[in-house]
């Protein structure tokens, strides 16, 4: 056997390294092989992708079945979902184009066009300063499965250098990833590594050049891999391999990006206590514990918190909360009513139209402009988000406890609930109405539309490209109408009018023109119901009617959703019926959905899906099990800045907040038969979930979870 003595001296080294107790812990970064692993060439490493990054990626080694190595195409995007573990889905084709079916015998050798799923978990229970250890499997659950791996890997750095050793188990004719294989990266530069691997057939060698994120607008890296040599018995004569990397984080305002907030020094108010009557004088109660003093006199010397405290004097609270009305006014906000007692007690009642990638930034200004313009001592304050004059969310909570939170991180005593509250008596209002009404005024939703196909017969990629227009107009309280126009832009050979993905095609013209009305019910349950036209490739009248239920905590969220709809061309009707119930994780930036009924397919099953929150963005791993099961992969990220323009006198133009795009396929046959439309339900840009729950965040536990944005917003836009 071949580099037998070789292998037997790395697998020697690499075992005295693993227990030599004197080597630091993880710190070098990892990138992506061949096979979409965090790896060197062909082989993984026991490092994961980090939380939040995305890596697109591309190289020309063609696993050809398992019985070769040839030049092909590999597409590969892989996400780091949380602490340790990473997913990834692989396009692996000889061709970008070419139809298989036109296949011809005497073609030197059949084409591929494969999509592959791809998991790994690095193990939590080994000390970082010992070495780390993960499991990991590539072509999962899929038909056909081509490439199927099982493997454990574990991994050690000491200073420049990293060294693997593993185990795997696959079913491939070159024995590549079938045994013991190993690798060490000498990595003496942040833009330079060599890479050596024995695969468990041969030995591999490549450069690694990074181009630095500085260099890229701090954007993300990019990098360049080449495997230049190889021992292989199983590839085309003294074929040079490349591959080239670009790695960005999803979003910027990943929670793990934020400084975390000190424990507060005061006893927080029970979540499900009553609310503090704001009518009433608040007694306040000097007497703190010892260990809560130097927290307090330390606050006290803070110069942010000194210079506030100097015009508490020197300006009327009614002056006071014009100047904060003039202030919230110049942000932005819509429908604003301001009132203070004597008691002194502040209520903001406002409509967010502005962030509308997450209201947590729309709370954290309101509450921060409260802070600087406020500085009557013990004052109290209350917030009420709302939409069309729905009450989304209120929060109570003291000016000076938050002012000292805004100037030194410390956590805030902040009363936080579902819904509207009850007005304080005895207010006095700035105005006689609220101000800047939402009502009457075009809001436009620019976005693209995009149906896809992924490793077909027919092409690695297919598409149809349309830009998509909504037109919002909001009508009285809870109502207003709705009207989405299409105008399509490109489509792939494959997706025009008569060929072969025609049903797919988007089309142009009126899409949807829908009358909404939402209604606020009591404990916590909100009715919404769209009529109108809707076009999903026929044309429909139909009407859709949700029903919402949220915990008062916004942890659960329970979901009726029933729609009816009339062919217009056709003396016909279909409709849908889905209880669905949403689980909001907010601690971890998790939320779980599950989805049960009968779809717009006609299909009955179920349906459940993780999303992994990084920011305003989230992967979403997903499942169903209707007419045939499916897994599949999406993501959502915002197509607008983190604010938007302010509502003009003739409307607002901006992008869409949440704009989503996945890929499924079928598991659990023999065949991967394409399916359209199963597992789904009508698409509106009007829903509860989007357009009045903030994507199911509005709720207490993620605005207690995101203390460190709800200030860096007001920071950022004061």
């Amino acid at each position: 056997m071949k580099n037998v003595s070789f292998c037997n001296r790395l697998v020697v080294g690499l075992c005295v390294t693993f227990f030599h107790q004197s080597f630091a812990g993880e710190s070098n970064k990892s990138y992506k092989n061949f096979s979409g692993f965090s790896g060197i060439i062909n082989t993984p490493i026991a490092g994961s992708q980090r939380p939040g990054l995305v890596d697109f990626s591309y190289n020309n080694q063609l696993d050809y079945s398992g019985n070769e190595y040839i030049k092909g195409h590999n597409f590969i995007f892989s996400v780091g979902l949380f602490d340790e573990f990473e997913v990834s889905g692989l396009i692996a084709t000889n061709s970008m184009h070419d139809n298989l079916f036109s296949y011809e015998s005497n073609e030197p050798i059949r084409q591929i066009r494969d999509l592959s799923f791809n998991a790994k978990y690095t193990l939590p229970v080994i000390p970082n300063n010992w070495f780390s250890i993960a499991l990991g499997a590539k072509d999962i659950g899929g038909a056909a499965n081509r490439y199927e791996t099982y493997f454990a890997v574990a991994s050690k750095e000491w200073s420049d250098f990293r060294f693997s050793l593993g185990a795997s188990k696959s079913d491939h004719e070159t024995g590549m990833m079938n045994g013991a294989f190993g690798g060490i990266e000498w990595m003496p530069l942040d833009w330079f590594a060599l890479q050596v691997e024995h695969d468990a057939e041969a030995i591999n060698a490549a450069a690694r050049l990074t181009v630095p994120k500085e260099w890229l607008f701090d954007i993300g890296e990019l990098t360049f891999t080449s495997r230049f040599y190889s021992n292989t018995d199983y590839s085309e004569n003294d074929s040079t391999y490349y591959g080239v990397n670009f790695t960005m984080p999803l979003s910027s305002q990943a929670r793990k990006n934020y400084k975390e907030i000190k424990p507060a020094p005061a006893i927080v108010v029970a979540k499900n206590s009553e609310p503090s009557d704001l009518s009433k004088p608040t007694v306040i109660n000097h007497r703190v514990s010892e260990s809560q003093k130097p927290v307090i006199t330390k606050a006290e010397k803070s110069e942010a918190y000194r210079a506030q405290s100097k015009n508490k004097q020197n300006v009327s609270l009614s002056s006071q909360v014009h100047r904060l009305k003039l202030a919230l006014i110049e942000d932005g906000f819509e429908n604003l009513s301001i009132g203070f007692n004597e008691t002194p007690s502040v209520v903001v009642k406002f409509e967010n139209r502005v962030f509308n990638r997450n209201d947590l930034d729309a709370l954290g200004l309101v509450m921060g402009r409260i802070g600087e313009y406020i500085t009557k001592e013990h004052a109290r304050f209350l917030i009420q988000l709302e939409k069309s004059d729905i009450g989304l969310l209120n929060i109570q909570g003291s000016v000076d406890n938050y002012r000292q939170f805004i100037a030194e991180g410390v956590s805030p005593d902040l009363d936080v609930r579902q819904g509207s509250v009850a007005t304080p008596s005895g207010m006095t209002w700035v105005g006689n109405t609220a101000e800047q009404s939402p009502y009457f005024l075009p809001r436009v939703t620019f976005a693209p539309a995009l149906a896809a196909t992924y490793a077909t017969e027919l092409g690695v990629y297919d598409f149809s490209l349309a830009l998509r227009a909504d037109v919002e107009v909001p009508l009285w309280k809870g109502a207003g109408v709705n009207v989405t126009m299409q105008k399509v832009l490109a489509d792939t050979e494959d997706f025009e009018k008569g060929d072969s993905f025609d049903g797919r095609r988007l089309k142009g013209g009126l899409d949807q023109a829908v009358f909404y009305q939402v209604l606020e019910l009591p404990f916590n349950i909100h009715n919404l119901t769209q009529v109108g036209m809707f076009r999903n490739y026929h044309e429909y009248y139909g009407v859709i009617n949700e029903t919402t239920w949220v915990s008062p905590g916004g942890r659960h969220q329970l979901s009726a959703n029933i729609a009816k709809f009339e062919y217009q061309d056709y003396d016909a009707s279909r409709d849908y019926y889905l209880a669905e119930y949403q689980y909001n994780w907010s601690e971890q930036d998790i939320t779980l959905h599950a989805s049960m009924g009968k779809f717009w397919a006609l299909d009955e099953g179920v349906k459940i899906e993780s999303r992994f929150w990084f920011g305003d963005s989230y992967i979403a791993i997903y499942a169903a099990d209707t007419v045939a099961q499916q897994v599949g992969i999406a993501f959502s990220i915002p197509l607008s800045p983190r604010k938007d323009m302010s509502v003009t006198p003739y409307g607002q133009i901006k992008g869409n907040e949440a704009w989503r795009h996945g890929v499924t396929t079928r598991v659990g046959e023999s065949h991967n038969a394409l399916v359209r439309g199963q597992a789904s339900k009508m698409y509106t840009r009007i829903n509860m979930e989007r357009t009045f729950l903030n994507q199911g965040r509005n709720s207490s536990s993620y605005v207690y979870a995101n203390l460190a944005r709800l200030r860096e917003a007001y920071l950022t836009y004061k």
